[in-house]
C-alpha cells in the first residue's frame, strides 16, 4: 500500500521543522521501522506544506502500531508546537490524499492486456 499525506507545518517555524527531521531520535526512526513505516519520507515547502510518503501493509494498522510506542507519544509532543493545527497531535491530523496514478501498477496492467 502506498500512502500520501499533507499536513501543515507553522511557515515561521519551517526551519525549525527540518533542524529536527535533520537529526531524529533513533529510538524513533527504529519504532518506525518496526511498525512497518517502509520508504518512509516527508517533503516541506517553504510556505508549510508537509507531504508525508510511504509504503505499508495497511497504513491503520501502522499508524495504531505507532501509537503504542511510548517514542511516539514523545516525539508528537515534541513537534505539536510546530504545526499550524496544535489541538490535535501531528500524526492524526494528516489528511491522506487519494492516488490518482503510478507508472507502474498502469504498465503492468498495459502488458496484461497486450
Amino acid at each position: 500500500m502506498r500512502v500520501c499525506f499533507r499536513s501543515q507545518v507553522q511557515p515561521a517555524v519551517a526551519d525549525e521543522y527540518r533542524r529536527r527531521h535533520a537529526q531524529v531520535w533513533p529510538e524513533m526512526l527504529e519504532a518506525l521501522k518496526d511498525a512497518g513505516w517502509d520508504n518512509y519520507s516527508l517533503f516541506l515547502a517553504d510556505d508549510g506544506l508537509l507531504i508525508g510518503y510511504l509504503e505499508c501493509d495497511d497504513f491503520g494498522s501502522v499508524r495504531a502500531r505507532m501509537a503504542l510506542t511510548d517514542v511516539n507519544a514523545r516525539w508528537q509532543a515534541e513537534m505539536r508546537s510546530l504545526f499550524a493545527d496544535t489541538e490535535l497531535p501531528p500524526d492524526l491530523g494528516f489528511t491522506v490524499l487519494p492516488e490518482v496514478f503510478n507508472l507502474e501498477d498502469q504498465l503492468a496492467a498495459a502488458s496484461d492486456e497486450g
